[in-house]
């Protein structure tokens, strides 16, 4: 008799609930066995082999330096560009938020590819332009070195810091500044010691973003570490794949960049927790525009020279590339073709056959995220099954684990019966489902706690069931946020090189790994044909969320 009184759709939630730990929590088991796997059973000679060689050790020296430089970078980028787009004057604001978001928009690997064209060290245009000026013998940039690595890396990754820095700045009213200016400060002085300081809680989180996105990469560095002949974790992880591959060692290696990863996104939560430390005043207060005077012109110029590093200069690369017969004749008539396009699209099976699987992959994990996120974050809201809360915890862990040690894992778990997906599609949309799950867990979370639970308890009272009121109540008020949400993981999972590298075959490529291994051809014509392709798709997506969602609301989600 009790059954009788259970709600039908039980079996439902809990079947969600086990796809979920199966998902997340079986990858990261399979890569901690796999760890202490040997040909005798249990023992730590892979931590010994992955630990013992010093190039190993380099590398892993060498990502913490690389994290630690693109941190300070985005800093020295964002932090004034946010404060000259929400506090000041400054002209051309539109500009900037733009190329801000384009920014946002081009893979690093694309902006990899568009810094080897401007800054190669023999045919590069800057270093081309510089000994056409001054009659050089050579031109000083070389981007295959550490340096030239933080540079493309931290131009893509401090958009970050740009919105958090930002969104803490739009809650401080002008009062505390005003009492600064009171006392005799004069602007500059007031901006370093009262307003900046205010932001530092969301300053220090989005360092650590920063700096978790330059240790967890592999696009910019295969591209541009190899060729300087000089090793990041990252990279070194993928050799370990060469044949054959030692998934063992392998998974020994990616135990310290998941521990690293863990620690500085529990040390982000615990910074972003104190958002009374940021807005002192509150939302209620006046913000002003702080008037610079002639000093506006400076100040857009130093945001143009940022964007431009990020953005203009290598999207005017790229495109000049993907529509030249030959990408070092230069800007003339003569050299404009569309053959690359052609090429990529219609005459070249494996580009084309690429293309299909990027964006059919692409929407199937962002249609299995969605519906996993949403029966989750319904789940944990209305309290269907005992500890449901804890699964808040497990579909945003991915959030903490870099996309190659979760290919890793992925590998490791479906390579062997008795389940073996490897050489299949299912292992790349299952592992960008995973990888991505928390952005529409996030989203979907956020969407439901906007509507009131007595919507579906009156559907309930006049007889239907749960799943009615999901369908006829809940679901068309979810519709425009659950749009925003599929996007925002279509996006990443359309350009996602990290785990498809590890885990694609030849039947099963996707746009991101075929550029990567056509980066060793040196075509770049051919390179920045497929780049533009993913980035069309991709302003395509976001342009269907301006017009479903609103303006900003990548930027705008991302902040949150």
């Amino acid at each position: 008799m009790r059954w009788r009184h259970l709600d039908r759709s039980l079996l439902l939630w809990l079947l969600a609930a086990g796809v979920l730990v199966a998902l997340v929590a079986n990858p990261i088991a399979r890569l901690l066995w796999t760890s202490v796997q040997g040909a005798g059973g249990l023992t730590l000679d892979n931590y010994v082999t992955a630990f013992s060689r010093w190039r190993y050790v380099e590398a892993l020296g060498n990502s913490l330096i690389l994290g630690l430089s693109v941190g300070v970078l985005c800093a020295v980028f964002g932090v004034p560009m946010a404060w000259a787009v929400s506090r000041t004057d400054m002209p051309g604001k539109s500009l900037v938020w733009i190329a801000v978001l384009g920014t946002f928009i081009v893979p690093n690997y694309l902006s990899a590819v568009a810094w080897i064209l401007l800054a190669g060290p023999n045919a590069g245009w800057l270093n081309r332009s510089w000994t056409a000026l001054t009659g050089a013998a050579a031109g000083p940039f070389n981007i295959y070195s550490m340096p030239g690595l933080v540079l493309v890396v931290a131009a893509s990754s401090f958009p970050y810091m740009f919105v958090f820095t930002r969104s803490a700045l739009d809650l401080i009213s002008s009062e505390m500044e005003d009492a600064a200016t009171t006392l005799g400060a004069g602007l500059w002085r007031t901006t370093l010691r009262v307003t900046l300081p205010l932001t530092l809680p969301a300053i220090l989180a989005a360092f650590i973003v920063a700096f978790l996105e330059a240790i967890a990469i592999f696009g910019a560095p295969a591209l541009i570490a190899l060729p300087g002949r000089f090793q990041v974790v990252t990279t070194m992880l993928w050799q370990f794949f060469e044949f054959p591959p030692k998934v063992e060692v392998a998974a020994a290696y990616a135990m310290p960049l998941l521990a690293i990863t863990v620690l500085l996104f529990w040390l982000q939560q615990r910074i972003i927790a104190r958002k009374g430390y940021i807005a002192l005043t509150g939302k209620g207060g006046e913000r002003r525009m702080v008037r610079l005077g002639r000093w506006r012109w400076v100040v857009l110029g130093y945001c143009l020279f940022v964007t431009s590093l990020s953005f203009f200069l290598p999207m005017l690369v790229v495109l000049q590339a993907a529509f030249a017969k030959a990408w070092g004749r230069g800007f003339s008539l003569d050299n404009l073709t569309l053959h690359n396009l052609r090429f990529v699209l219609v005459d070249q099976p494996l580009t084309r056959a690429a293309t299909v699987h990027t964006f059919v992959y692409g929407g199937v994990s962002a249609m299995l995220a969605l519906v996993l996120a949403l029966a989750i974050a319904y789940i944990v809201r209305r309290g269907l099954v005992p500890y449901g809360r804890a699964l808040s915890y497990v579909a945003m862990a991915p959030f903490v684990i870099p996309g190659i040690v979760l290919a890793i894992g992925f590998y490791a778990s479906y390579t062997s019966p008795p389940l073996v997906l490897y050489g299949t599609a299912w292992i790349l949309i299952l592992a960008f489902t995973t990888r991505f799950l928390p952005i529409a867990y996030a989203n979907s979370d956020a969407a439901l706690r906007s509507i009131n639970p007595e919507l579906e308890d009156a559907v309930r009272i006049l007889g239907g069931g749960r799943l009615l009121a999901l369908r006829r109540v809940v679901g068309p008020l979810l519709k425009r946020g659950l749009a925003g949400a599929f996007i925002l993981v279509f996006i990443p999972a359309t350009r996602e090189l990290s785990s498809a590298i590890f885990l694609c075959t030849a039947g099963t490529q996707v746009l991101a790994v075929l550029l990567f291994d056509k980066s060793d051809e040196g075509n770049f014509e051919y390179l920045s044909a497929i780049g533009l392709i993913l980035v069309l798709g991709t302003v395509a997506m976001v342009l269907a969320g301006f017009r479903l969602v609103g303006r900003d609301f990548m930027l705008r989600r991302t902040a949150t």
